[in-house]
């Protein structure tokens, strides 16, 4: 009879490994994006934590005021980042079962 649990153990992580890859090929497909200063700098990521585009409005180049421009991009950045990763936690732990395993995300 133990035998039989392990055997089963076995197919339920084999099952649970393939579910995880699928979803961890999906992340690449899954965008987040961010704005800042009314959509002045607007910033796309994937899931997978890769930033895919960066527009910024003409209205948002001062030259007088570099700084607030390169605050917006960081905050913009930073927040789609964040969002990115919040998909990728509840992708891969719908894939897990919920199971938080150390490593994922």
């Amino acid at each position: 009879m133990p035998q039989m649990n392990m055997q089963q153990m076995m197919k339920q992580a084999q099952k649970m490994q393939a579910k995880l890859a699928e979803a961890q090929d999906k992340l690449s497909e899954l965008e987040v994006s961010s704005s800042t200063g009314g959509g002045a700098v607007k910033v796309t990521a994937t899931a997978d934590m890769k930033i895919t585009s960066i527009s910024i409005s003409p209205e948002a180049l001062d030259p007088d005021d570099v700084e607030m421009l390169q605050d917006m991009i960081l905050t913009a950045v930073n927040d789609a980042l964040e969002s990115a990763q919040d998909v990728a936690s509840k992708q891969l732990s719908a894939a897990t079962g919920g199971l938080n395993i150390p490593g994922l995300v």
